[in-house]
Formats: C-alpha cells, structure tokens, sequence
C-alpha cells in the first residue's frame, strides 16, 4: 500500500488532517488502533471556539452541530458564592462559543470521511512507524491476523497523549515539560436540564465545580476531587450534594438531580512536547500537549494544530513549497504555550490547593476581584476564551 500521508488516529485532531487534505485532492490513510465504536464512546468535554465552528462548517461537517448545537455569549464564574458572568460577546466584538459535544464532532467527521471514500482502518494492532527521520517512511500494523505495510511521504501523528507517535521519536530529540496537578474532576452526566442556560465555574473552599452541558435536555458536572479517586465510592446522591453545596444558592436550587448515565474520574495536568517535526513525522493534538479541561480549551487547540499542519501539507503538495511543514512546529508551539498559560492561570485561580499558603489563597482571591472591578481583565480572559489568535 502507498499514500501521500499516513495519519495515526482517527479523533478530531486525525479526521481533521484527513478532512482538510482529501478536500484538497490529497491521499491520505488513518490508521487506528481502537473499533470506531470506542472511538466514539470516549466522553469529552465541546466547547467549540468560533474558529473551530467555522473550520468544521468549511468542510462540510458542521450541519448537525449548527441545528443541535447551543451557540453561549457568556459565562459566569463563582467566587466563595459570589457571582460574575463575562459579557464575551460584549467584550470581543461579537464573538462567541458553541456547546457542541466532542463525541458529535467525531461522529460529523467520520461520516464525512465515510462520505468521501477516504480510507480509515480500525482495529489496527502493534502499529510502528519506521524511518520518518530519514528516507521515506512507512507504517506497519497487523489486522486480522496478517502484517500490513504503507507507505507514505508524511506521516502525521494525532493519536493522543499515549498513542505510538511520540513514543516512537528518540528520547534525545524530544523535549517534554509536564505538570500533574494534585486533583482530579469527578464528572457526571445525567439526562437532566442544566442548572443554567450558560456555563459556571465555581471556585469554593470544598473544591472546584463545573456546571455545563450536552443539550437542553442532558448535563454534564464536575466536582474537584482526589487525584486518585475511586469512581465507585460516590452515589449519585453523594455526587449531587457536594456539588450544591459548592455553588450559590440560586444555581444550587435550580440543580436537577437524576441517575447518571455516566461518572467517572479524570487526572488534570499541563502537558507540552518539543519539537513537533521530527523529519517526515509531526505531532498534532494531544501527541503534541495536554491542557487541564478548565478553559475548555483541549479539543479547540488540537483543531488548530489539524488546520495548520494540513494546510501546510496542502501548501507543499499544491505549490511546491516548504515553508509552511518548515515553520509548523515553531508557529505551532507559539499558540501552544499561550493556551497552556490560559488553562493554567484558569486551574489556579479557581481551584482548592492542599498546599497553598495563606498568602496564595488571598492571590486566588485577588485574582477574582480584578476581573470583578477590571473590564480589561474581563476582557483578557474573554478573548482567550473565545480562542487565541
């Protein structure tokens, strides 16, 4: 078998690549060690900035997300039960967000690939990669018993934060800057109408908590826990109490409880690899970087890193220039690090740190208050929520 590019994973990050070059005319195969179904059974957070609504509309794929998708112009953030909405419509010159779910994403994006003849094979085992750093590469997998083989020009790897594309570049040529953060979020959805028509971040003495939501009719919440929380030790009803305890009274009144259709436990922490070209191969997504679900911010820059990467693809097959695969980690990067400073600066301000001292508790504090008396910081965070140009 031969391709133009070879991509390594079929979540947003691959089926975006994918998109963008079969639009362009340009072959290309995703390899995925998992079924489509479990692809499309991980839960994820969707809040989609404007930039990926549109990119996704570009394609093609965005039909559904426009009809089911519920478009916010704020937000608000909770401070020891003081509230604060941010105006981002008002504050970046009518941008806004769209509450979308990333498994919906997935699923628009599989279909268009579906529609278009693009190959994607599933189930692919022991999946290597070979000579990216020099000559032409080529990927190796087994499916159903027998050994493949493509070969390719490049080979993009999108398959997350575990997958076999960083694990496959030399420890000497790759730089990692990690952050664990010492608390995880134990999340719930549940076929209930959400406590509010836009999103809430509550920052509490208990613990963070996270009001958001699927539809009209489905929530999603998160309570900051233990890192190493067991899922099994929370009822519903457990679940339920300690989350309004945590918020002001009138989104703690307006909270519907029903059974959950899933809960569990997710690590928080601040992930960025360096570079992201290593010969033929580049990095893309959560291969790339890992940003604390704070800002909201993890599938949005794995999108971008889809559109730029592509697009510099397309560039050097359609104009027979380098300069875009040459400038793409750099640029890349650029954006990368602005995105992890704004999930970071959200994780810290708002959530309860065991090792914090006195004085760090009052610049949490402090931090809030200046977005309370500060339109320019309203401001700042509002475009960097809206998506950092």
């Amino acid at each position: 078998m031969r391709t133009r590019v070879a991509i390594i994973g079929s979540g947003p990050a691959g089926l975006l690549v994918g998109s963008i070059l079969t639009r362009a005319g340009i072959d290309n195969v995703i390899i995925e060690r998992r079924s489509r179904d479990y692809v499309l059974g991980r839960i994820r957070a969707g809040v989609l900035e404007d930039a990926t609504v549109q990119l996704l509309l570009s394609l093609g794929a965005g039909t559904r997300m426009m009809r089911e998708g519920l478009p916010h112009h704020g937000f608000a953030i909770q401070f020891n039960g003081e509230a604060l909405r941010i105006n981002i419509d008002a504050l970046t010159n009518g941008r806004s967000v769209m509450v979308y779910g990333q498994t919906e994403v997935t699923r628009d994006l599989m279909d268009l690939r579906a529609d278009s003849g693009a190959e994607t094979v599933f189930e692919a085992e022991n999946v290597t990669l070979h000579d990216f750093d020099r000559g032409r590469p080529y990927v190796t997998w087994q499916k159903d018993g027998f050994a493949r083989r493509i070969e390719c020009d490049f080979v993009a790897g999108c398959d997350g934060y575990h997958g076999v594309s960083r694990a496959s570049v030399p420890a000497a040529a790759i730089r990692t800057f990690e952050r664990a953060y010492p608390f995880g979020w134990l999340g719930v959805l549940a076929d209930v109408p959400p406590c509010d028509p836009e999103l809430i971040y509550a920052a509490h003495s208990r613990g963070f908590a996270l009001c958001s939501m699927r539809s009209a009719r489905r929530s999603r919440y998160y309570i900051q826990c233990a890192a190493d929380e067991d899922v099994n030790h929370w009822s519903d009803q457990q679940f339920w109490d300690e989350l309004r305890r945590r918020l002001d009274a009138k989104a703690a009144a307006n909270v519907v409880m029903g059974p959950s259709i899933e809960k569990s436990v997710a690590p928080l922490r601040s992930f960025v690899a360096e570079p992201l070209r290593f010969g033929k191969l580049f990095l893309a997504g959560d291969a790339a970087h890992i940003v604390p679900p704070t800002g909201a911010k993890g599938l949005n820059l794995a999108a971008r890193d889809a559109q730029q990467l592509a697009n510099a693809i397309v560039e050097f097959y359609l104009q027979r220039s380098t300069r875009g695969i040459d400038t793409y980690s750099q640029s890349a990067l650029e954006r990368i690090w602005k995105v992890e400073r704004f999930s970071w600066a959200m994780t810290t301000m708002l959530h309860r740190f065991e090792h914090f001292s006195p004085f760090e508790q009052r610049m949490q504090e402090a931090e809030f208050r200046q977005l309370q008396t500060s339109e320019a910081a309203r401001r700042v965070l509002a475009e960097s929520y809206v998506g950092v140009e």
